[in-house]
């Protein structure tokens, strides 16, 4: 689906002279206000422009945030708590970024699960949907840069942990791994070069988000919006212009998504925050036990349920790249669940199964659970969970769509639209 003819007429001198020149309004006019868009998108559709929004005001206070942080093993602590008590209204710009990590990531999440059950991964999306992906992938090397900024306790073995997974490489190519943990620390350990090149590179990665995101919004008008429905459209009785009907619907629900954002920032700023980081790094003292952020737990659960370290580095980033070539994985010519009854249940265990490696994640490595008084290591549940995480891609996508009889698909988005009315 394309916008078509361009509507766009200049009402000035100075705007025909700029659009003859460079035609930015009228790219805004065809692309943000009459661009013909499904008329039966539901409340899962806003999350996009939510994450646009989160994406430019991580980029704001970020940068108003760099002003006053001092990227120091000596300083950088201090220079926190600085902008914490000292700084005009700092408290608020960093419970604002760090709390709008966790609502990014929460948005994001959705908008993934919503493109998986809807299909919007299937052709003719599915550069649309690796460049989501790529998206994804940034995000959490962002986030991971991030956290380990304020230097706190959780912060520095948290770098520690992760930078010396990339030695396991070696096994595969002599010294390649050594070579890349060096270059991150900057030396032969997490220090000071560390937190001066995770800074640089948190800083940056943001504009390259931003990057792709403009890339991500242009491979979407060109084959259009997926919806609900999972059919192409037919014609202008399917669509709607994106402007008054889906920005002011867009709108709304951005003010209750951020109703619950400002209850975080105002009310529980430290609700997903660790009491460690609250406490300046120490080489010498390694906390009871090391967890990410919470939105990356499930990676951290599939990584602490392989006993051998290549293997879960293997493992780690194999379920980035299988999220990746899920358009290709999928052999059904059917796009939306909502009319694959075979594959729905499986669909819904696989959400379960993710908020279960999440819940794991945050467990002690050690920790077990008591059921009919036996003692069952939280281990083998989060291998089980790993084992469907890569099964339903890997098995259960393609045999299914092979297998399964998908209930008839409605002729248009307009007719069941009219026939509810």
């Amino acid at each position: 689906m394309s916008a078509g003819e361009s509507t766009y007429v200049p009402k000035s001198g100075l705007a025909r002279w700029f659009d003859s020149r460079l035609p930015i309004a009228r790219f805004a006019h065809d692309t943000m206000l009459t661009y013909p868009t499904p008329k039966n998108l539901n409340i899962w559709y806003t999350f996009g422009g939510i994450l646009a929004i989160m994406l430019v005001l991580q980029i704001v206070t970020g940068i108003v945030l760099a002003m006053h942080y001092v990227a120091s093993d000596k300083l950088a602590f201090d220079s926190v708590e600085n902008i914490m008590r000292d700084v005009n209204y700092g408290w608020l710009l960093r419970y604002a970024h760090a709390n709008g990590a966790s609502m990014f990531f929460l948005a994001v999440y959705i908008h993934i699960f919503r493109g998986l059950y809807y299909g919007s991964y299937k052709a003719p999306r599915e550069i649309l949907w690796i460049l989501g992906v790529v998206i994804y992938v940034l995000m959490i090397a962002t986030a991971f840069l991030g956290y380990v900024l304020p230097w706190g306790q959780m912060s520095f073995w948290a770098a520690t942990v992760i930078t010396n997974l990339f030695s396991s490489i070696d096994q595969i190519i002599p010294h390649f791994g050594t070579a890349i943990a060096t270059w991150l620390w900057g030396g032969f350990a997490v220090g000071d070069p560390t937190l001066n090149r995770f800074f640089s590179l948190h800083y940056l990665l943001p504009f390259v988000i931003f990057a792709v995101v403009g890339l991500h919004i242009w491979a979407l008008h060109v084959p259009g919006n997926n919806n609900p429905l999972g059919i192409d459209v037919k014609g202008p009785q399917d669509t709607v212009p994106f402007h008054p009907y889906y920005t002011v619907k867009d709108a709304f629900y951005l003010a209750l998504f951020f109703l619950v954002f400002a209850a975080f920032i105002f009310y529980a700023p430290n609700f997903v925050g660790e009491v460690a980081n609250y406490e300046p790094a120490n080489p010498l003292v390694t906390p009871t036990e090391i967890v990410p952020e919470w939105y990356l737990l499930p990676f951290y659960a599939m990584l602490r349920s392989i006993p051998d370290k290549l293997a879960g580095v293997i493992v780690l980033f194999g379920a980035l790249a299988v999220l990746a070539v899920a358009p290709w994985l999928d052999t059904s010519k059917v796009r939306s669940i909502r009319f694959r009854p075979m594959l729905k249940p499986f669909f819904w265990l696989f959400v379960l199964n993710c908020l279960l490696l999440g819940y794991l994640g945050a467990k002690r490595p050690d920790a077990v659970w008591h059921l009919a008084g036996i003692d069952i290591s939280l281990v083998w549940p989060a291998r089980l969970g790993t084992a469907y995480y890569y099964a339903f891609f890997l098995l259960i996508l393609p045999i299914v769509g092979l297998i399964e009889k998908p209930k008839p698909l409605p002729d248009s988005i307009a007719k069941p639209v009219l026939k509810a009315e």
